[in-house]
C-alpha cells in the first residue's frame, strides 16, 4: 500500500486536502467517491527518507494482541453509551504501541470531520483487515456497532490462539533442525578436514579409504573451498523462490503443494475451515449478503487454491444456487461442512451452525498440533542422531581399517 496526497471538493463546494492509502491513484478515487468528495488531484506521496528505512520511526508492527484488545474496549465504550470519538480519544492515551497511536489519532481527526468510521479505517489497510472494515460499515450500516465489534474482538481472538498454537508445535522442531544443521556444517568444515589430514597422514597417500569417508570428505572439501558457490546459489534460490511465489501462478503452485503435505496438509484444511467458518457466521450475522460474504473470506484465508473454489462457490450461489451444493463438491471442504451449511439454510440459522462448525474444527487444530508435536520431536532427534552418526561413521571406518592392519 502506498500513500498518496490529494485534494478534492466536497458538496458545499469546499477544496478539502489530506493524505490517504490505497493500491494506486484508482482506489484512492474511489474511496474519496464514497465520501461524497470529487477528487481534483491524487499524487503519490513519496515521504521523507526516515519514513523509508524499514526500521524507521513509526515502523513498529501494530500486533494482533494490541488490536484484540482495542476492539474489545471499543465495542465496551460504544455499549455503555460513550460517544465514538472520545472512546477514541481515551482508547489513544492508554495504547501503548507510537504507531498504533497514530493510527487511533488519524482516524480520530476523521471521525470529527465527518467521515464514517468505516471509511475512516479504509485509510489504514496495513491495521485494519478488509474483514474488519466490512464488518464494522454493516454494525454501522444497522446500528448494532457494539455487537459487531464483540464478535470481531472474539473473531481475532481465535484466530491468534490458533496461530500461537500452531506456532509453538513448530518451535521447538524448528529449533533441532536448526541446531542439527550448524553441528553439522561445523563438523563438516571445522571438524573432518583435520581427521581427514590425520587419516590421510597415518594410511599413506595412497591408501584406500572406505567409500562413506571418502563422500564425506568430499563434501567437506567442497565445503571449505567452495563456499561462496553455496552461499550465492543458496540466496539466489531463495530470492527467485520468493519473486515466484508472489506471482498468481507462483503462490497457487505453493498452496496446492502444501495441501498435498502429509499432516501438515490435515492441519492446513482444519486451521482454514475454522477460519473460514467464524469469518463467514461473522459476517452473516453483520448483514452482509452471502457473495461479498463469499468474496472477503475467500481473500481472507491465505490459501489460492481454497481461493478459488470460494469464488467458484460465490459464482454459483449468484446463478442460484445453494451454497451447501458447490462446497459438497469441494475438494477441500469435507461433507460434513456442506451438510451443516445445508441445516443452516434451511433453518435459516446459517452463522449460528457454522460457529458450532468453527468451534468443532479449533478443537481438531488442538488435537492434530498436540499430536504433531508429540510425532515431530522424536522424528529431529533421530535426524540429528542421524548425521553426527554418519559423520562418526566416516571416521571410524578407516581408523578399524588401520587396526586391523596393525
Amino acid at each position: 500500500m502506498a500513500t498518496f496526497k490529494y485534494t478534492a471538493i466536497d458538496k458545499t463546494g469546499k477544496r478539502i486536502s489530506g493524505t490517504l492509502s490505497g493500491a494506486d491513484s484508482s482506489s484512492v478515487s474511489q474511496s474519496l467517491a464514497r465520501r461524497g468528495l470529487t477528487p481534483v488531484s491524487i499524487a503519490e506521496s513519496g515521504g521523507g527518507i526516515l519514513d523509508k528505512l524499514p526500521f524507521g520511526p513509526g515502523k513498529k508492527k501494530v500486533k494482533l494482541t494490541d488490536l484484540v484488545i482495542f476492539t474489545r474496549q471499543l465495542a465496551t465504550m460504544i455499549d455503555a453509551g460513550v460517544p465514538l470519538v472520545r472512546s477514541l480519544a481515551a482508547l489513544q492515551a492508554q495504547t501503548e504501541n507510537p504507531t498504533f497511536q497514530k493510527h487511533i489519532q488519524e482516524i480520530s481527526h476523521d471521525l470529527e470531520g465527518g467521515v464514517a468510521l468505516a471509511d475512516a479505517l479504509e485509510k489504514h489497510p496495513q491495521v485494519f483487515s478488509t474483514i474488519y472494515i466490512n464488518m464494522v460499515r454493516a454494525g454501522e450500516a444497522g446500528g448494532i456497532l457494539d455487537e459487531i465489534l464483540k464478535k470481531l474482538a472474539t473473531q481475532q481472538e481465535k484466530d491468534a490462539r490458533i496461530r500461537g498454537k500452531f506456532k509453538s508445535a513448530l518451535t521447538y522442531p524448528v529449533i533441532l533442525l536448526s541446531i542439527t544443521g550448524i553441528v553439522f556444517i561445523v563438523l563438516m568444515v571445522v571438524v573432518m578436514p583435520k581427521i581427514g589430514k590425520i587419516i590421510q597422514d597415518l594410511s599413506g597417500e595412497n591408501a584406500e579409504m572406505p567409500k562413506l569417508t571418502q563422500v564425506m570428505l568430499g563434501i567437506s572439501s567442497f565445503m571449505t573451498s567452495k563456499w561462496y558457490i553455496l552461499l550465492g546459489g543458496g540466496f539466489l534460490a531463495f530470492t527467485l523462490f520468493k519473486r515466484y511465489t508472489k506471482t498468481p501462478k507462483g503462490r497457487h503452485r505453493k498452496d496446492e503443494m502444501i495441501l498435498k503435505i502429509p499432516v501438515i496438509s490435515v492441519i492446513v484444511k482444519k486451521v482454514t475451515i475454522a477460519r473460514f467458518a467464524r469469518i463467514f457466521a461473522s459476517l452473516m450475522s453483520a448483514g452482509v449478503s452471502v457473495i461479498e460474504t463469499l468474496e472477503i473470506t475467500a481473500k481472507a484465508l491465505g490459501n489460492a487454491v481454497i481461493e478459488d473454489e470460494l469464488k467458484a462457490a460465490a459464482k454459483a450461489v449468484a446463478n442460484g444456487q445453494q451454497l451447501s451444493i458447490p462446497l459438497g463438491e469441494s475438494k477441500i471442504f469435507p461433507p460434513i461442512v456442506s451438510q451443516m451449511m445445508a441445516i443452516g439454510e434451511e433453518t435459516g440459522q446459517t452463522d449460528q451452525i457454522l460457529i458450532k462448525v468453527a468451534d468443532f474444527y479449533e478443537e481438531e487444530v488442538d488435537a492434530t498440533v498436540d499430536a504433531l508435536s508429540s510425532i515431530l520431536e522424536p522424528i529431529m532427534i533421530v535426524v540429528m542422531g542421524g548425521m553426527v552418526g554418519l559423520i562418526a561413521a566416516s571416521v571410524i571406518g578407516p581408523i578399524s581399517n588401520l587396526s586391523n592392519q596393525i
